[in-house]
């Protein structure tokens, strides 16, 4: 995040605006506020941007005294801009493009004609990171790989497209796509079911296929809400049902697992997810929940001159992935129409 210094936007000709000549404006300060704007809220706000919410809440009230006016209503369905934050939002907006515009040029011209010395790759969680790298290095045997996993969609999706980031393994539900993004190629590569995660010593555990309605009156563990949109997206599939489960936990990887383990709960996973000792993956009659495997990355580069190569290895990859998972294998072989990845043949 840029520290750069700006000239304070002006307020001058408002009425009760003091501007403090000590405290200086800067480029953080206005992704701050945008990426509050665009949140709706301080808790997604504050995944966006990396940060805990009582430390964004803190950094909104230090702007809020520099600029001398409330910029945000706050209430309970989130943050609403007031009339002075529409008119600071509104310059806000004017001058990032710029900057970012910058920054990414800084990028390039710093790596004169696409020099493959570093490659970034980031990945939220999904099983084909591993093949990424291996196809970068397949392709492009010089450049340096690194990597950066998290479970929201939106830091890696801005990195992309100011050039911080070359690529990335994202991924969508039906109807929640990922938004459009300038300077961002969107490549699907394979659309698949989701599927249940069941403690083993689950009644359901011994069907061969489990109805989603069957679930409903487990407790469940589900990510966060602001991790992506995938919880607005099962909510839509829950109403279709007229109910909505009982989700007492919150979380997510290791730790999820940990609490189907348990017993605790039930909950979604990855169709291409293994079973482990304590756990049970199985297919959702009638496959209502989908999952979509989105490789995007930063329209200019060496990722990008080599972007049709890569993505065919990616999906190459991906059927040995699916070929180690038993549970999905046997789906696939039932559902040979479906789940064909993009790119491998």
């Amino acid at each position: 995040m840029s520290h750069t210094t700006l000239s304070v936007l002006d307020l001058s000709g408002l009425p009760g605006r003091p501007y403090h000549p000590r405290m200086e404006l800067e480029v953080r300060h206005l992704r701050v506020i945008s990426a509050i704007a665009e949140g709706g809220s301080l808790t997604r706000a504050a995944v966006t941007l990396r940060m805990t919410q009582p430390g964004l809440s803190a950094q909104l009230r230090r702007i809020e005294v520099m600029l001398g006016g409330i910029i945000f209503e706050r209430g309970q369905s989130g943050v609403v801009p007031t009339p002075f934050g529409e008119m600071v939002l509104t310059r806000a907006r004017a001058i990032l493009p710029g900057i970012d515009d910058l920054l990414a040029d800084t990028v390039r011209a710093t790596r004169p004609g696409g020099s493959p010395d570093r490659i970034r790759l980031g990945s939220v969680g999904a099983p084909l990171l591993a093949d990424l790298v291996l196809a970068v290095r397949s392709v492009l045997p010089a450049a340096t790989v690194s990597t950066r996993g998290q479970y929201s969609q939106s830091p890696f999706l801005d990195d992309l497209a100011t050039g911080r980031l070359d690529a990335a393994v994202l991924g969508d539900n039906p109807g929640y796509e990922l938004p459009p993004q300038d300077r961002v190629v969107l490549r699907p590569l394979v659309t698949e079911p989701v599927f249940a995660l069941l403690p083993a010593a689950h009644p359901l555990a011994l069907q061969k296929e489990v109805s989603l309605h069957q679930l409903l009156d487990d407790d469940w563990a589900m990510p966060r809400p602001d991790s992506d949109r995938s919880r607005e997206y099962w909510a839509t599939v829950f109403a279709s049902m007229d109910r909505q489960p009982r989700t007492p936990y919150e979380a997510e990887g290791r730790q999820l697992v940990e609490i189907v383990r348990a017993g605790l709960a039930v909950s979604f996973c990855q169709a291409t997810f293994i079973e482990v000792p304590g756990v049970a993956v199985r297919p959702l009659a009638g496959s209502p929940v989908w999952y979509r495997h989105v490789l995007a990355w930063h329209d200019v580069g060496q990722f990008a001159a080599h972007c049709d190569e890569i993505v065919s290895r990616v999906g190459a990859g991906y059927l040995a992935v699916c070929a180690r998972a038993p549970v999905y294998a046997r789906w696939r072989e039932r559902h040979p129409d479906q789940a064909r990845p993009c790119g491998a043949g």
